[in-house]
């Protein structure tokens, strides 16, 4: 949840103007088969990595419902450098 919730407050935080590119910006240019810069590599893994543990944890038909669109949301929002921190390298240990 303090994730999330972090993830969003940097959001707001950072609209100065300037369009972030985010994780679903960079399949997008994947699927064009434009080169990906290894960082951007990096950070798609994370999320991936990130949104399996996430999916796994839940249990419900309902709550996976839910988490799967918060996880869409963040994807759609949430700037691809906030995936390259360290918590989210080892997202599977958490």
């Amino acid at each position: 949840m303090n994730q999330r919730q972090a993830i969003y407050r940097n959001f707001s935080a950072n609209k100065d103007g300037s369009e972030a590119v985010c994780i679903n910006d960079l399949r997008d240019k994947e699927f064009q088969n434009e080169k990906l810069t290894d960082e951007e590599i990096q950070a798609l893994l994370n999320f991936d990595r990130f949104r399996l543990t996430e999916l796994n944890k839940v249990k419900g038909d309902f709550d996976f419902n839910a988490r799967y669109c918060e996880l869409q949301i963040m994807a759609n929002i949430a700037d691809y450098k906030e995936f390259l921190k360290e918590e989210y390298f080892f997202a599977e240990l958490l």
